[in-house]
């Protein structure tokens, strides 16, 4: 299915919530180090409740890492700065799309690593700034998923 990847993620409930959309709909979760919490933060188990067991969690001490463990064939980073909708995306079954960290987004060097097709944004208003990280990485999740027929989903 589908991999997730959160770039030095900092607030505990986002990825609760972002373990719980894992382990609902298949996908992976990967999480890049440094964290802004410890993954035994009372407020990531509330938000994740009891979801931990049902998710695949994997963590790495750098994106580098990351990259050689999963060796992606497609990578999408998830950015304000992307021009292309992420609905636009022809996302395949083990896809990588990566969220950088709440206050500042995905550093220069991630998104000059690929392509401007693979930086997509999600539309919203012209004076919006952006949105909650575990409300676009649902979005993201779910227009993936949709696309490839949900998978093992009812």
């Amino acid at each position: 299915m589908i991999h997730l990847a959160l770039y030095e993620p900092e607030i505990p409930p986002n990825t609760g919530n972002i373990i719980r959309l894992c382990a609902n709909t298949g996908c992976s979760l990967h999480l890049i180090e440094p964290l802004g919490f410890e993954l035994d933060n009372k407020q990531l188990r509330r938000a994740g409740l009891d979801y931990r067991e049902f998710a695949e969690v994997k963590t790495y001490e750098s994106y580098e890492l990351m990259l050689q463990a999963l060796n992606p064939d497609n990578i999408y980073l998830f950015t304000t700065k992307g021009s292309k909708p992420h609905s636009d995306v022809n996302y395949k079954r083990d896809d990588l799309l990566v969220f950088g960290p709440e206050t500042r987004g995905l550093p220069d060097h991630i998104l000059g690593s690929v392509d401007a097709q693979r930086r997509v944004r999600i539309p919203m208003l012209d004076q919006s700034r952006s949105l909650n990280l575990s409300n676009a990485a649902a979005i993201a999740v779910y227009e993936a998923w949709r696309q490839l027929g949900y998978p093992d989903g009812y």
